[in-house]
């Protein structure tokens, strides 16, 4: 059986904002596509819900979250992201509802993207891996906050405060999504993938006995060779799920 083909991304856009939960969720691939994207001159930037404060087993909460914050900022700028910033939301708790929407929507307000990147809002990353519920709750706020970015009517003291409707995202990209429909080709931006994966060090040293550099590019290899690659042409790719708007 014949894999169905992924169209490619959309090219039609100059600002991109990644939102996602944890450091280190950018970094398990979309980060080689981020290095393609700063490369032809566009502009993205990250929003993080949490600072990863409870992702490393062996490293208290408060210890881990200055470490986590930077390894992310080192990680962003190897690919080119042009800003980083943290929200306050409690690592492994974060709660979907209006104040997590209310928070995307201000960011989404301030940088004024036209693609929103995001990461997997579905109950399972495919078959029978089930997802966390920080993904499922950041990525289905991302997508609901699309909206209400646009909406006067929807939080309306963000505009009190000079965040402005915006309605000008046109698409929202979900990575790691089990029901990808388009891909962007990442040879030239693969290297840069793997490097910036390799600046959680301290993370991936805590989630594995295979050394750094061996588990980021064997990661990286996985999810844009035996991932999407099949399905787009058999480049080295990274696949969204994308819902126009």
């Amino acid at each position: 059986m014949v894999a169905e083909q992924l169209e490619p991304m959309p090219t039609e856009w100059t600002r991109a904002l990644a939102v996602v939960a944890h450091p280190d969720d950018i970094e398990y691939g979309t980060a080689a596509a981020v290095a393609v994207w700063t490369d032809a001159g566009r502009e993205v930037s990250y929003l993080l819900a949490t600072r990863g404060e409870a992702g490393i087993d062996g490293i208290p909460p408060e210890e881990s979250a200055e470490l986590r914050e930077r390894e992310q900022r080192a990680s962003a700028a190897v690919v080119g992201a042009s800003t980083v910033r943290f929200l306050d939301h409690h690592d492994g708790v974060i709660e979907y509802g209006t104040a997590l929407r209310r928070d995307l929507a201000a960011a989404i307000r301030e940088h004024r993207p036209e693609l929103l990147i995001t990461i997997n809002h579905h109950d399972t990353w495919g078959a029978r891996a089930w997802n966390t519920p920080d993904h499922r709750a950041v990525g289905r706020a991302a997508l609901d906050a699309a909206g209400d970015s646009g909406n006067r009517w929807i939080f309306p003291d963000l505009a009190d405060n000079g965040l402005v409707p915006w309605d000008g995202v046109r698409w929202v990209a979900v990575a790691g999504s089990p029901q990808p429909t388009h891909a962007v080709d990442v040879t030239d931006g693969f290297e840069r993938g793997v490097s910036s994966l390799l600046e959680h060090r301290a993370y991936i040293e805590g989630l594995t006995d295979t050394s750094p550099e061996t588990y980021a590019r064997n990661v990286l290899e996985s999810i844009t060779g035996g991932g999407a690659a099949p399905q787009f042409g058999g480049r080295p790719a990274l696949a969204f799920e994308l819902f126009p708007r």
